[in-house]
């Protein structure tokens, strides 16, 4: 079965001079990777108002940096009048996303994902104005549709428009299938749920663009198809690169894991220290997709070099750090690594690991220190860092691999560090 002319990917090429603000800010900005069709979609956006949807999964209490770009594509499509909406997963989490993935996702209660879906809310609030306006955004919940399906009528009238050999083509499938890796029914199914979820928007809410990383480029395709099969409406599909830094690590992963959006799961100063550590040849680019910095002044600092591009990596720092989290917690994370970095202190907002007497009683050694800190993820990696001279304790080189520490060697604040970028306290709590 051959593609509608709707669903299939563009090949306008990138030199195209979008008409919309939207468009523009996509393609000067680096957000944009595939569109099934950049001229009508054009056209489209030329009329204010058009609603728009990105959908999350709640498979965590909290969207991490991975998910960041897309939340600023949301973000410049309600700044250029549009109508953004974020879709919560409520009913395909139920499922799992197998996209390019070597295993099932493991299955959430109920209830795990209501408190997922509440802690991911914390972030959308930051990025979007919700409200009742043309172009304020809505939070919907798939659930609302997906919960109460008729297990044979949805055979009946949505199964039937997919094709079992095309979705089998799909990258997706083809790539988990091809290494011989099991694909459950359960997971199989979640493309064309995914793709009932861009009907139901539209024909609920009009919704006529869906975006979404480059690797969700089958599952929107099989939604528009479906759309037009149904109802006739003309949709449209838009993908972002799938992000990686220049020295090829995925991103959003650090040494200590994802770098979440939530203060609660990360805290301000790390998350602006992740950021800080931008490596020099993403700098300019980053800036572009995650900050709001005019184009020309990203490009400028991109091509900075020596000491000038540290300075640089602040600017970025503190402009994103600002967006997430607000401008005190940017300039307070600043103020700290000047007080680490530059001045050999210790930092009052640095990630602080309390303990209590009880915990150390007869003494706790540094290894497990490191870990419980999250300056390394195991023993043999904390004592690793020790044997390779990567970790030091109040500043001086730590040697000792079997150091152990009473409440007398904590009754004052302990700083141990990982590199020369990664630290945090140790305190004594009553």
């Amino acid at each position: 079965m051959d593609w509608p002319a709707s669903a299939k990917m563009d090949d306008t090429p990138m030199t195209y001079h979008p008409k919309s603000d939207f468009l523009h800010v996509m393609m000067s900005r680096g957000f944009l990777a595939d569109c099934t069709d950049y001229q009508a979609l054009d056209e489209a956006m030329l009329k204010p108002g058009l609603p728009a949807y990105i959908g999350y999964d709640a498979t965590a209490k909290s969207l991490h940096v991975g998910h960041l770009l897309n939340i600023m594509m949301l973000r410049w499509l309600q700044k250029t009048g549009h109508k953004p909406i974020t879709l919560m997963g409520g009913g395909t989490t139920k499922v799992g996303d197998p996209s390019f993935r070597a295993d099932e996702r493991p299955l959430l209660t109920p209830e795990q994902i209501d408190t997922n879906i509440d802690g991911m809310k914390q972030v959308f609030a930051k990025y979007l104005t919700y409200g009742d306006g043309p172009t304020d955004a809505l939070m919907l919940n798939n659930a609302e549709w997906l919960d109460g399906l008729n297990y044979l009528d949805f055979l009946r009238d949505i199964g039937r428009h997919f094709s079992v050999n095309r979705m089998l083509a799909f990258e997706s499938v083809k790539s988990r299938l091809d290494r011989e890796q099991s694909l459950s029914f359960l997971e199989f199914n979640y493309m064309i749920l995914q793709a009932y979820d861009f009907l139901e928007l539209n024909r609920r809410y009009g919704c006529t663009l869906q975006m979404g990383g480059s690797d969700q480029w089958g599952n929107i395709v099989n939604g528009i198809d479906l759309t037009r099969r149904v109802l006739d409406h003309q949709i449209f599909g838009l993908t972002s690169p799938l992000l990686t830094t220049s020295d090829g690590r995925k991103m959003g992963k650090s040494q200590g894991g994802a770098i979440w959006l939530n203060a609660d799961m990360l805290s301000p100063y790390e998350f602006w220290q992740f950021w800080r550590n931008t490596t020099d040849a993403d700098v300019g680019r980053f800036a572009k997709l995650f900050t709001e910095l005019p184009v020309e002044e990203c490009e400028r600092l991109g091509a900075l070099e020596g000491s000038e591009i540290n300075e640089a990596k602040i600017i970025l720092a503190n402009a994103v750090t600002t967006l997430c989290h607000g401008a005190d917690a940017a300039a307070t994370a600043e103020a700290t690594a000047r007080e680490v970095f530059e001045r050999g202190g210790v930092g009052d907002d640095l990630p602080t690991l309390a303990l209590t007497a009880q915990e150390i009683e007869g003494g706790i050694s540094v290894v497990q220190l490191i870990v419980r800190a999250g300056l390394a993820k195991t023993g043999k990696e904390a004592k690793r860092l020790i044997a390779e001279n990567g970790a030091r304790i109040d500043d001086a080189p730590l040697t000792d691999a079997g150091l152990m520490l009473d409440a007398a060697a904590l009754a004052s604040p302990v700083k141990l560090s990982a590199g020369k970028k990664r630290h945090a306290l140790v305190t004594l709590t009553d």
